[in-house]
């Protein structure tokens, strides 16, 4: 069975920052990262990110 990957871009918990060397960043988790944070969470533990959550759609 494949997994379907996360895109951090629609999970409420991402965020664009600043800095250029680490322009992703992740709320939940707490880093920031050169990488989207779904692909060093899953290089980091082995496992999908567990903390993926859709954004409010705005109406």
């Amino acid at each position: 069975m494949k997994e379907t990957p996360i895109n951090c871009i629609k999970c409420k918990h991402f965020y664009v920052t600043w800095d250029t060397r680490f322009p992703n960043g992740c709320r939940a988790y707490g880093f920031k990262s050169a990488a989207r944070p779904a692909i060093t969470v899953k290089k980091s533990s082995g496992m999908a990110c567990l903390k993926y959550e859709q954004k409010a759609i705005k109406a």
